[in-house]
């Protein structure tokens, strides 16, 4: 779950923390006292308040031409508002600050924009963000920075599955704080290692932070920290599979986060969902797991569970043979795989490279400064760089034998594509039409057969037109669109696709298009010399990403070494 371990949104704005104070009208406060009733009234999720309090404070800073406070209040302003305007406010931040002296900054800017990312789900620019601001704090050896950054990169760890790295951070801060967190940043990270020893299974360690969570006087203050702990509560009953008390709790935590329509609301359904399975009530299951990804796709917030949800969702209507329904999920699933993928492929990549060994090179250097025996200190030395050498080698032999397979697929491609050209320049004879039906389609048992054939018939020659004007080329080729100017459904559109090309209408898109591209990068020079951008944009895709991929799943190399071995053989 990555919301319960939220980043401390509240550490870095109360640096400057201070008490509150009895005064009449907003105006007549100090920027403490603003701060103090502006952290007040977010704890309570009064939303109107908080913005009415950061505008006051900001105006206050703005017309006393007062920096340091002019900061303060773009810290303010961005919490209540919506992902663009509160970047706004943060890059207002950023040039504001780089006239204020001291410590504070630019580490402050770096680690509230990351902040603002990971509350927005963009993990790989938490990261970047994060790592940036840590090495500041660490040139500038502000302890408290130093360690605010260390716990959000923790929320990382936590996503990456790595509980155990992740809970060492917890515990060390939730008891050596050393005035660094007060109270709300103390709850924040207990909750964030009650979480960790809930998937580590230390159960009874978590049920003491529980209890010692509910009985604070922090949480007595907050309707929403109640309900994080009573979540946390529902979840420690469900891995013991109490599945009842689980529910129970649940259902607290949900009534009250999705009256505020908060994203925690989507955890607590996932875990009432998995509550039901363990009942044996798949059918209750399934209503929570659908209410979950229609938050999902209005929100497009992930989390990694949904993999379990969607997979569950298309076992159960596969049961109950609705197809639609697990075309449904299957699409949704496949939207969220992906982003899940390239989240955690450069979350696995870049922590261990920019957090973890950083930190491991420093740890070896205090070792290796404590070790009196010069010996042990040679063999340390040879060891890791034993260990990173061969790493390396094993690296590069890894990319080298990738380049090769993918310049012989190349080479492969450009030969088939010769020779057909060739083939038919010199061969006058006229060639057999293409069955209808595929061979490796016809032999399938499970064809579905719902279409008239005359309108079968009539789909099969516009496709034909389709192919062969090639207006598969053209920019926002859609199902719905490409069904309407054929004057047919998308339904039958997408059956004789299937049935008849051997593939959804997706790859069938793709094919066509990567399989232009191959022959006319052959054949014109021209077309050969286009950056990729516009070569993608010629054949119809938005974007190269989206070219790439549909080119490396169609060949099995990539644009840029196919080009380049198309000009190396001529």
């Amino acid at each position: 779950m990555m919301k319960f371990m939220y980043p401390i949104v509240l550490l870095l704005g109360k640096l400057l923390y201070a008490q509150n104070s009895k005064a009449d009208t907003l105006n007549n406060f100090t920027y403490s006292q603003l701060k103090n009733k502006f952290y007040e009234s977010y704890e309570n999720e009064d939303v109107f308040k908080t913005k009415l309090i950061a505008q006051c404070y900001l105006n206050k800073a703005k017309k006393e031409k007062n920096n340091l406070q002019i900061a303060e209040g773009y810290i303010l302003a961005h919490f209540n508002e919506n992902f663009s305007s509160a970047l706004q406010y943060i890059d207002s931040l950023a040039i504001i600050s780089k006239n204020i002296n001291g410590s504070l900054y630019p580490t402050r800017t770096y680690l509230m924009r990351g902040n603002l990312y990971f509350k927005h789900d963009y993990l790989k620019k938490a990261l970047d963000n994060y790592i940036i601001a840590l090495q500041y704090a660490k040139d500038r050896k502000d302890q408290k920075q130093f360690a605010y950054a260390n716990i959000n990169i923790a929320y990382l760890n936590n996503y990456l599955g790595k509980y155990t790295e992740a809970a060492k951070t917890f515990r060390y801060y939730l008891y050596n704080s050393n005035d660094i967190t007060n109270d709300s940043q103390h709850n924040q990270i207990r909750v964030s290692l009650i979480y960790c020893y809930i998937e580590l299974g230390k159960l009874d360690s978590a049920n003491i932070l529980i209890k010692e969570g509910q009985t604070s006087s922090f949480t007595r203050k907050s309707k929403y920290s109640v309900s994080q702990y009573s979540y946390f509560s529902g979840y420690s009953y469900l891995k013991q599979k109490k599945y009842k008390s689980a529910i129970t709790e649940l259902l607290k935590a949900y009534d009250f986060f999705s009256s505020i329509h908060d994203h925690n609301a989507n955890y607590a359904l996932y875990s009432l969902g998995k509550s039901y399975i363990g009942l044996k009530d798949n059918n209750k299951a399934v209503q929570y797991f659908i209410k979950l990804d229609s938050n999902v796709q209005k929100t497009n917030k992930t989390f990694p569970q949904l993999r379990e949800v969607y997979t569950f969702l298309i076992e159960y209507y596969k049961e109950k043979n609705d197809k639609e329904k697990q075309l449904y999920y299957i699409d949704h699933f496949l939207k969220v795989d992906k982003k899940l993928d390239e989240q955690f492929k450069y979350l696995a990549t870049e922590l261990p490279k920019k957090y973890d060994t950083p930190n491991l090179l420093q740890e070896k250097e205090s070792i290796i400064n404590d070790l009196k025996n010069r010996k042990k200190i040679l063999y340390v030395s040879i060891s890791i760089l034993a260990i990173i050498l061969l790493l390396v080698l094993f690296l590069y032999f890894k990319a080298k034998k990738t380049a090769k397979e993918h310049r012989k697929i190349a080479q492969e491609l450009i030969q088939n594509i010769e020779k057909r050209n060739f083939e038919s320049t010199t061969d006058k004879k006229e060639i057999p039409e293409l069955p209808l039906v595929p061979e490796n389609v016809k032999t399938q048992n499970a064809i579905i057969k719902t279409v008239p054939e005359e309108v079968t018939v009539s789909i099969l020659k516009d496709l034909e037109i389709f192919e062969n004007k090639q207006l598969f080329l053209k920019n926002g080729i859609t199902l719905a669109s490409l069904a309407k100017n054929m004057k047919t459904n998308t339904a039958y559109l997408s059956e004789t696709i299937n049935n008849h090309k051997g593939k959804n209408f997706t790859s069938y898109l793709n094919d066509l298009r990567i399989d232009y591209v191959l022959e006319r990068l052959v054949k014109d020079k021209k077309f050969r010399s286009y950056k990729l951008p516009a070569i993608a944009e010629e054949i119809g895709y938005n974007n190269v990403q989206a070219f790439a991929v549909a080119f490396k799943k169609r060949t099995g190399t990539t644009p840029s070494i196919y080009i380049k071995e198309i000009e190396t053989q001529q």
